[in-house]
């Protein structure tokens, strides 16, 4: 047992430095763009039909290709941006990338859910856009919000799994070495227990948060 937790123990630490920096890098990438496309909407407070069309297109390019080949594209911006393909730094380039059209269509979805009388209503009173963005619409889809970036947590933990095939670190790593090419049954199932724990937690977590915001 003590030496399945000196192999499990390094390998979670690196997917949780993963999953944390991927979903922080995801957002940053990804939140403005949700913003972008509800604002540019044919009835957003911008109305740019064309130009919405086009980023809403290169997400959705984005969203269909899979994970494991998108990592082996962007080999070459993660050697640009860290200096190697392998490792957790490495595997946070691919994770973030992939997720963040992910985040853009939660921010969209989630905004698109507010009153469009309480934009009205700011509106008439003269409020700016940034002023409408942040304290109408943000403040009024929080609870979704919080909900799809657990969803996306969620999801970056499945990612960070599957980056572990080609070299990602992490317990997909640690899952593939010692659990499957070393015949470890135990490993691999210990793997598997964290893998759906971290998940349950994750998602437990999120639902109480937006719960507890949510002044519906």
């Amino acid at each position: 047992m003590n030496e399945i937790l000196k192999l499990v123990f390094p390998s979670f630490l690196d997917t949780l430095y993963m999953v944390f920096f991927s979903t922080l890098f995801s957002i940053i990438l990804g939140a403005p763009l949700g913003i972008f496309l509800v604002l540019t909407d044919k009835e957003g407070l911008l109305k740019m039909p064309n130009l919405n069309s086009i980023i809403g297109s290169l997400i959705n390019i984005t969203r269909s290709i899979p994970f494991i080949i998108l990592i082996i594209i962007l080999f070459p911006l993660s050697r640009v941006i860290v200096g190697t393909t392998i490792g957790k730094e490495a595997a946070v380039v691919p994770l973030s990338i992939a997720a963040a059209p992910f985040v853009a269509r939660v921010v969209e979805s989630a905004l698109k859910e507010v009153n469009k009388g309480v934009i009205e209503a700011a509106v008439s009173l003269g409020a700016s856009t940034p002023q409408i963005v942040l304290k109408v619409l943000i403040k009024e889809a929080l609870p979704s919000l919080i909900l799809g970036i657990t969803l996306t947590i969620v999801n970056i933990i499945g990612y960070s799994a599957m980056a572990g095939v080609i070299g990602g670190g992490g317990i997909g790593d640690l899952a593939v070495r010692y659990g499957y090419q070393r015949f470890r049954t135990d490993v691999l199932i210990v793997t598997v227990i964290i893998l759906i724990l971290l998940v349950e937690i994750t998602q437990r977590t999120g639902n109480y948060f937006a719960k507890k915001i949510d002044r519906r």
